[in-house]
Parts: structure tokens; sequence; C-alpha cells
């Protein structure tokens, strides 16, 4: 069964109807990294190089991977980052004081309540990671580069993610075939 990704008008809906700018780098940074929601919330701010678009995780097995994000990211992370008026090392955290460490359950939530009110279908963490790695193997990166982001030991796993795009695979055969 080819499980779902969201689709480029999907993700640009999310991004325009994000009232906190918290939420919003939150999309960026699981849409253009592939990280796991569970990186996500243990992420510090000292772990972020806004210069470098990169960012260290520490994935399954406290395995220490580095990722890379898109410039949208980096705007509107280091315009959240700015704007904290908090001391916690944490980089996403609660929008109400005491400002705690966000939780998964609170990235899951505030995910799935933004896209039931744009009427999209089943919006949560891991699907971004699944879109991303979709794109990526769409997009002509070896499997293998893929395979490193995303932090699997093997590239069975990462091959589970690959929805292969039927045009591609057609232009594919026409390149090599023909």
């Amino acid at each position: 069964m080819v499980k779902n990704t969201i689709s480029d008008e999907s993700i640009e809906k999310l991004r325009d109807h994000c009232t906190e700018i918290r939420d919003l780098a939150i999309i960026d940074l699981l849409y253009s990294t592939g990280i796991r929601v569970g990186e996500l919330v243990n992420l510090n701010i000292d772990d972020i190089d806004l210069e470098g678009r990169e960012c260290i995780v520490y994935g399954k097995g406290d395995k220490e991977r580095r990722v890379y994000f898109d410039a949208k990211a980096k705007v509107h992370l280091k315009e959240y980052i700015e704007g904290r008026k908090d001391e916690n090392k944490a980089l996403f955290v609660t929008l109400d004081a005491p400002y705690d460490r966000l939780k998964i359950s609170g990235v899951e939530i505030r995910l799935r309540q933004l896209g039931r009110k744009l009427d999209l279908e089943k919006i949560h963490p891991h699907k971004f990671r699944r879109t991303m790695a979709t794109r990526a193997i769409d997009k002509g990166m070896p499997i293998e580069q893929v395979q490193k982001i995303l932090g699997h030991s093997q590239i069975d796993t990462t091959m589970q993610y690959a929805m292969v795009n039927q045009n591609n695979v057609k232009t594919s055969h026409q390149k090599y075939m023909s």
C-alpha cells in the first residue's frame, strides 16, 4: 500500500494559515529536513546553525547526524528564535509561560488541528518525513543520500518511504530505454 504525501499546494496552505511563527518554523523544519517528530522536540537552540542552514539531530539509538534545511526554514527559525522571550534551551517551547519544551503530542495535535481547519487529509509529523523523502528521490537524489539524511541504518527502510512517482518512471524509461 502506497502511503500519501503532502502536496505542494497543501504545504503552502499550511504555511499561509499559520498564526504563530513557531508553527511555521516547525512546518518548514519538518518539511525540509525530514526529521522525526521526536528529533524535532529534542532539538536545542544550540543545535541549530542558521548560517550553515543545518542542525545536529540525535536519532534512534542516540545516533547523531547532520541534517540541512532550506532558506524558508532559516528565515522562520531566525524570526522565531529572535522573538522568544524565555531562557529555555529547547528550540521549540509552548506558546505560554512557563515555556516548557514542546512535546511530541503537542506538535501532533497542532498539525492535526491546522490540517482539519484547512480540510486537508490527515496532517501529522511523519507525513512531512515521507513527503521529504519522496520529493528528494523524485528529484533525483541518490537513495543512499536520502538514507543518510533520514538516519536509516537499512536502505530497505528508506525504500519504504520512496513513493515512486509514475511520471518519473515513464520519463526515466524513455531516457534510458528509448
